[in-house]
């Protein structure tokens, strides 16, 4: 029988009628709201105070919401992250456009945060009430310390994981490792094995054009854009300097293009 979330709040003593599950986005705000949003690098008090407010309109939040908040972070698209377990001790303000609620972490779900995945199965909504959550697969408990950088020479990923390695907060070592560099990546297409070698030079280093990827799977790439980003893995063939000159990382580039022959036979277009 497989793992759900219901099953991890019922070894906590926690009944799924008193439970609102929260999977938060990493969008911002508009500038006409008084939210200021949360992204992958924000703090844990930032994101506190973002589930502190919420909306006075009942048909966005509900007008009664439960004692216990199960509080997500974003994960590839369609997973969640246990951030915390807070209890809602009820309304401290309402304006009529904003709600601030007296919120409070609990020692529920302590040995998880930051462990626990759980499958989000509803799409763009963002908070969903406990017996709907409680169907919800779990799909991974992690390692409670955060992932170990392998190395540039080491470092093979997933499209799933690149999105994750460049926004989240448990990957800050990879992100300052691959901001640190500029170079020669490879793009491979893993369902038929096909290349793309591209660089990023002084005007962007690895982390910035990745995050490119993340964002569209292309790039801007003609080749990559006729294909389904969710089978590609990234890796790095040559790192540099920031300040290496520009044609030292051309010439890396014809290289492995030359090498893989990823013109003829892979995803370049020349």
């Amino acid at each position: 029988m497989p793992l759900t979330l219901g099953t991890i709040l019922d070894s906590e003593s926690l009944s799924i009628q008193d439970v609102l599950v929260i999977r938060h986005a990493y969008n911002a705000e508009p500038a006409s709201s008084r939210l200021a949003g949360i992204h992958a690098d924000s703090t844990d008090d930032d994101i506190r105070a973002y589930t502190r407010r919420q909306s006075a309109k009942s048909q966005i939040f509900p007008a009664s919401p439960p004692r216990f908040w199960v509080v997500l972070m974003p994960e590839g698209g369609d997973r969640g992250r246990l951030w915390r377990v807070v209890e809602n001790r009820g309304e401290l303000s309402n304006d009529g456009e904003l709600r601030e609620f007296d919120l409070v972490e609990t020692d529920h779900l302590r040995d998880l945060r930051g462990r626990l995945v759980i499958g989000w199965k509803a799409g763009r909504v963002w908070r969903i009430y406990g017996p709907t959550a409680a169907t919800y697969p779990v799909l991974e408990v992690a390692d409670a310390q955060p992932p170990r950088f392998p190395g540039f020479d080491h470092l093979v990923v997933s499209y799933d994981m690149l999105k994750a390695v460049v926004k989240e907060r448990r990957y800050a070592a990879w992100q300052t490792a691959l901001s640190s560099v500029v170079g020669i990546y490879l793009i491979t297409d893993t369902r038929d094995g096909r290349h793309y070698v591209g660089k990023a030079d002084g005007a962007e280093n690895i982390l910035q054009r990745w995050r490119t990827y993340a964002a569209n799977g292309h790039g801007g790439n003609v080749a990559l854009k006729e294909r389904d980003p969710s089978a590609f893995q990234y890796s790095l063939l040559r790192v540099f300097d920031p300040s290496t000159p520009l044609r030292d990382i051309n010439a890396a580039e014809s290289h492995f293009k030359r090498a893989l022959d990823s013109i003829t036979h892979g995803l370049n277009r020349g």
